[in-house]
């Protein structure tokens, strides 16, 4: 009634679903539901990461729409699992199987306006994530952009870009679009190992590691 805007994380949490299910099954019992009660209200799936997901917003009214994190168009599970756990990969919602990551990569780049950026960059102190229990969060804020530009140019699809970043999701808040650019470069960087975090640091996504692409101006 008064325009509000849904922003979900869209998992179930009940114990006993397994945690790569819990999307599917937060759709099944939990979106389907309220769509249908409630027809009119504006809702953002929030960093979606399943192609069960992806299947959904795009058959569901005009008034769901999802965001999509730069991780999760680049990362599948086996970043966090495969020759160790990497503790700096565990986010919830958790990655998935590949299949999923591709669903996810077709669906941002198509430019269709159901999808757009949305980060869920969570910074942690690395104390807090290597540790026996570890808090769940991906940080990506220092290269967000740059790493969905590198998305989108694997698809060959970097003139969908700008609208995934800086369109859809102002047009489904209904605000008003922003006027400020930043330019981008193919030209690769690399990223600090660590960056200070209060009294202590953090890790990031792509620790150490290049970066394709990089902020030139802004």
């Amino acid at each position: 009634e008064i325009g509000m805007v849904l922003c979900i994380h869209s998992e179930v949490s009940t114990p006993g679903i397994d945690i790569f299910d819990r999307e599917p099954v937060f759709i099944e019992e939990i979106i389907k539901p309220l769509v249908k009660d409630m027809p009119k209200l504006k809702i953002v799936m929030e960093h979606i990461s399943t192609k069960e997901a992806v299947d959904y917003v795009m058959s569901a009214p005009d008034n769901v729409k999802a965001s999509i994190t730069c991780h999760h168009l680049l990362y599948n599970r086996n970043a966090l699992l495969v020759g160790g756990i990497k503790p700096h990969f565990y986010c919830l919602t958790i990655l998935k199987r590949e299949t999923h990551r591709e669903a996810l990569l077709g669906a941002a780049t198509s430019g269709s306006n159901k999808f757009f950026l949305g980060t869920d960059s969570a910074p942690h102190a690395v104390e807090v994530k290597e540790a026996a229990c570890g808090c769940a969060g991906a940080y990506t804020a220092h290269c967000a952009v740059q790493l969905y530009a590198e998305a989108f140019d694997s698809m060959g699809a970097l003139d969908k870009l700008e609208a995934f970043c800086s369109f859809h999701g102002a047009d489904h808040y209904q605000l008003p679009r922003n006027t400020q650019k930043i330019t981008l470069e193919k030209k690769s960087w690399i990223v600090p190992k660590r960056y200070s975090f209060g009294i202590s640091q953090l890790v990031p996504i792509r620790a150490g590691e290049s970066v394709a692409w990089s902020i030139v101006s802004n």
